[in-house]
C-alpha cells in the first residue's frame, strides 16, 4: 500500500545530526525509515518518534540496497534520502596511518556513495531528494584536517556527478556542509570552557552548530517545494566555509 505522507530513509540515524535529522522529518508529518549499526539505540529512538528502524551496516553495499529496497516495498514510495553517516579525524597526512585514512573513507565517502547508488535507481522512476552530509573543512584548508577533508570533498564531487547524471530523472542531490557541531562525536573538541570558546571563535559568526540547525538545512533540502535546488553545498557552518573575521 502507497503511503500518503512522504518516505524518507535516514542513514547514521542515531548520531547527533542524523538523530536531530530523524526527528525534524517526523515532526513534519513524514514516514521516517532508520537505519543505523547500533540495534538496541536505533530501535529506542524509533520507538520514540514513530518511526521503522532497520539495522543497516551503511559501508555495505548490499545493504544499503536492501535498505532502500525494503523501505520501498514496504511503504509504496522513496521521496528522500539523507545520508548521516560519519567519523572524525584530526591529524596532519604525515601521521595518519593508511589504515587510518582508509577508514575515513570507508566511514565517510564510502556510505555517501552507497546511498547514492541505492537511492537514485529507484527515485529516478519518480523523483525525488538525495541529501549527503559534507563538511565546511572540505571548502576551507585547516591544518591537521587531510584525511577527513578528503572524504568530505569527495562527497561534494559525488554530489555535484550525481546532480547532473540524475536531474532528467527529477532526482536533486545535494550537500549541507556543517562547520563544528555541538554532537557527541565532536565532544572530545570541546572537553572544556577553554577548548569550547576556542572552536567556537574559529567561526565568524563566534558559536558553534547545533544538530537541529543542521537537521533544518536537511529537511529543507528534501521538501518538494524546492524543486530546482539540486547541485547545491548549502554550509550551515556559522561562516567557516566561506568568509572570514578581519
Amino acid at each position: 500500500m502507497t503511503a500518503t505522507r512522504p518516505v524518507h530513509v535516514v542513514l547514521g540515524a542515531t548520531g547527533g545530526i542524523g538523530s536531530a535529522v530523524a526527528r525534524r522529518l517526523c515532526a513534519d508529518g513524514a514516514t521516517v525509515v532508520l537505519a543505523a549499526r547500533d540495534e538496541v539505540r536505533l530501535k529506542t529512538l524509533a520507538e520514540a518518534i514513530d518511526a521503522d528502524a532497520v539495522p543497516t551496516d551503511a559501508t555495505d553495499p548490499g545493504a544499503v540496497d536492501a535498505l532502500i529496497d525494503g523501505a520501498l516495498a514496504r511503504h509504496g514510495r522513496l521521496d528522500g534520502v539523507a545520508c548521516c553517516v560519519g567519523s572524525l579525524l584530526l591529524k596532519p597526512a604525515h601521521r595518519t596511518t593508511p589504515d587510518e585514512y582508509r577508514e575515513q573513507i570507508r566511514s565517510n565517502l564510502d556510505p555517501a556513495f552507497f546511498s547514492v547508488r541505492a537511492g537514485s535507481r529507484v527515485m529516478q522512476r519518480s523523483g525525488g531528494a538525495i541529501v549527503l552530509l559534507a563538511s565546511a573543512i572540505a571548502r576551507v584548508g585547516m591544518s591537521n584536517h587531510e584525511a577527513i577533508a578528503a572524504a568530505k570533498g569527495g562527497i561534494i564531487g559525488l554530489m555535484l556527478s550525481a546532480a547532473a547524471t540524475y536531474a532528467p530523472k527529477g532526482v536533486r542531490v545535494n550537500c549541507v556542509a556543517p562547520g563544528l557541531t555541538d554532537t557527541p562525536m565532536t565532544a572530545h573538541l570541546v572537553r572544556d570552557e577553554q577548548a569550547r570558546s576556542a572552536s567556537a571563535a574559529l567561526h565568524p559568526m563566534g558559536t558553534l552548530g547545533t544538530p537541529e540547525e543542521v537537521a533544518s538545512a536537511v529537511a529543507w533540502l528534501l521538501d518538494p517545494a524546492q524543486r530546482i535546488v539540486t547541485g547545491q553545498v548549502l554550509g550551515v557552518d556559522g561562516g567557516l566555509g566561506a568568509v572570514h573575521r578581519r
